[in-house]
């Protein structure tokens, strides 16, 4: 047995009866090429496409691993991190890892209902799950909530708390999914390979009267984060023309 597609099939195998269990490192891909008497390259190439397909996951440092299981959500429920970490029965945290002030960009101004090049606040923050770092966000806050946002420790628990106990009501925007190769930033904050796949979700955050406070992007490790799609979530998209 030296083809990568059959090395993936009985890879498979044995993660499916248990003999690599979740989250189990496997053996180097030296170990495997000698047990399958065949190049390293070969069982690399056979790995990444169990990656490809969620299986896998690749660490530096770490090696091949089992990914675990994860809860979806649905397109059409999408929440904050922490409350989505808690109905999993999981510990959440997150740290503001950078900020900075500058002036807004054409889509941040248009989006955000403000002047070109008026000031901004940014900050990366990294999400954890039990521990992990698994979501790194980038967001942009209108003028006006960023002396709330400022005040921020960087360990603060909710943003999106600290927002409403300033009587600042959040409401779920809009969102975009898409797939996307980690960054140099990306692999770094998360401990993943560059170019490794996340889960990319682009979103604004509007308040109670549809102000919006907020342009983000979220980039999730692939094995972190899945999102269900359900019929009424894409109803409208399926309309023909003059409906």
């Amino acid at each position: 047995m030296n083809g990568h597609a059959a090395i993936a099939a009985d890879i498979e195998r044995r993660v499916a009866d248990g003999r690599y269990p979740t989250g189990r490192k496997l053996p180097s891909e030296q170990a495997l090429a000698q047990e399958y008497a065949t190049t390293r390259a070969r069982v690399r190439t056979a790995l990444a496409s169990l990656a490809r397909r969620g299986l896998l996951v690749s660490r530096p440092n770490s090696g091949w691993l089992v990914q675990a299981g994860h809860r979806a959500q649905t397109v059409g429920e999408l929440r904050a991190f922490s409350r989505w970490a808690a109905e999993q029965g999981r510990e959440s945290s997150g740290r503001i890892v950078h900020r900075e002030r500058g002036g807004a960009s054409a889509r941040e101004a248009r989006l955000l209902g403000i002047g070109l090049g008026e000031e901004v606040l940014r900050f990366t923050r990294v999400r954890t799950l039990d521990g992990r770092a698994v979501m790194v966000e980038r967001s942009t806050w209108a003028p006006w909530v960023v002396p709330v946002i400022d005040a921020l420790p960087d360990d603060a628990p909710s943003v999106f708390g600290a927002l409403d106990a300033a009587g600042v009501r959040v409401l779920l925007g809009d969102h975009r999914i898409e797939a996307v190769a980690a960054s140099s930033d990306d692999a770094r904050l998360l401990n993943v390979r560059r170019s490794s796949p996340l889960l990319q979700v682009s979103r604004t955050s509007p308040t109670v009267d549809g102000r919006l406070v907020e342009v983000a992007v979220d980039r999730y490790v692939s094995d972190a984060a899945a999102f269900d799609v359900r019929a009424g979530d894409v109803a409208p998209l399926l309309r023909s023309p003059g409906e």
